[in-house]
Parts: structure tokens; sequence; C-alpha cells
């Protein structure tokens, strides 16, 4: 691919700007791993590190989108380029908000433990398959790969079922543990919360599909094609 930008300074940049998103997307990992520990142990103190961390996803932010406007100020960069820069700019964007879904996955870290273990097993594995989209997708940004994307929307639909599954079981135990109501509440909040997380990832692929093919495929797995009677 010939691109109209060769100096040293602009690929020196873009260097920059991809490790400025790594250290926000690791940072965002940390966040959510740290909210869920604080959310099954009811940590105070874990909590209080979301929220520091989230403090700098805010200023990550920030700092990222300065770095783009100055770019694309300076070097007017065109077709792959400008896409990259583009998608960079609505990348930080869904990584701030994960940063926000884990402060308010943390700030639900109170007791109810019978609540929490009616969907311990099913809960773990939603927010792993959550956690493990958006850590592939940010790698498919950096290394722009559509295909490694392409895999992050197709295991949306599982982080879907996963949530309408706890919302079921939450409602069948709230009407059998009308004390334990408010921490079910809790674990559906936290069950929503991480469900958010899995689109932002989401959209940071179908992000990555557009900055690597120039391919628009927002919206198109809601409406899929009828089948054809044969």
């Amino acid at each position: 691919m010939t691109r109209s930008h060769t100096s040293r300074d602009f690929e020196s940049e873009l260097r920059e700007l991809r490790a400025h998103s790594l250290a926000m997307g690791a940072r965002c990992e940390r966040s959510l791993q740290l909210a869920l520990e604080a959310f099954w142990t009811g940590s105070a103190e874990l909590a209080a590190e979301v929220e520091e961390l989230d403090r700098q996803i805010d200023a990550d932010e920030m700092q990222i989108d300065a770095l783009v406007l100055r770019i694309l100020a300076l070097r007017q960069p065109v077709a792959y380029d400008l896409r990259f820069l583009t998608t960079a700019l609505k990348l930080v964007t869904d990584l701030e908000r994960i940063g926000d879904e884990a402060v308010n996955i943390s700030e639900r870290a109170k007791e109810g433990h019978a609540a929490k273990d009616e969907v311990k097993e099913r809960l773990e594995k939603m927010s792993e398959q959550a956690q493990q989209m958006v850590r592939d997708a940010l790698d498919a940004f950096v290394e722009g790969e559509a295909a490694r994307a392409e895999q992050v929307l197709e295991r949306d639909d599982a982080v879907d079922a996963a949530y309408g599954d706890i919302l079921r079981k939450m409602t069948e135990f709230m009407k059998n543990n009308v004390d334990e109501i408010p921490a079910a509440i809790r674990v559906m909040k936290v069950a929503k919360y991480i469900e958010r997380i899995a689109d932002h990832a989401t959209n940071i692929a179908e992000e990555v599909i557009f900055m690597v093919r120039g391919e628009d495929v927002r919206h198109v797995r809601t409406h899929p094609p009828p089948k054809v009677q044969h």
C-alpha cells in the first residue's frame, strides 16, 4: 500500500498513538478485573482503586484526542491513515465508557452472597467473555486485523444470551427470597454493565473493520437477510 505520508515524524506519531491506545486499553482491562473482584469480595479498597484508574482513563482519553487532532491538523492524512485516526477517536470514547462501567460494577461491591452465588458461574463466564472481547478488539485495532474484529462480533450473541439467562434466574430468585431483592437487583445491574462492556467491544470491532476495509458493518447483524425457501 502506498501512503501519502512517509515522513519519519508521521510514522513516529502513529507509533505513539498506538502505544497510548494500548496503555489506555490495558488500564481499562485492569479496572474491569479489579471491579469484578471488588464485586465478588465486597472490597471497598478495590473499589477505590477502580475510581483512581478511571481518573487515569479519563486523562488518557483527553491526551489521545489531542494527539489525534494534532496529527490530523499537521499531516492532513488520506485513505487508510485517515480511517485509522478517525477510528482512534471513536476507540477512546468506547474505552472511556468501559472504564465508567467498571466503576459502576465496583459501586455494587456490597454483601449479598446468596444472590451472587445463584448465578456465580454464569456471571463469571459472561465477564470473562466480555473481557476477552475487549482485549481482542483492541489488539485488532493496533494490528489492523479485520478477521480478529469479526470474531469479536460473533461472540456478542453469547454475552447477550448469558445476560438474559441471569435476568431470568434473578427474577425467579427474588420471588422465593424477598429479603434478598436489593442484592439480586445489584447482580442484575452488574450483568447489565458487563453486557454494555461487550457492546463497546463490538463497537470497537466494527470500527476496526471500517478502518481496514472501508466497510461499514454497523447494524448489519441486527437485520439478517431472509432465508431463501427451496
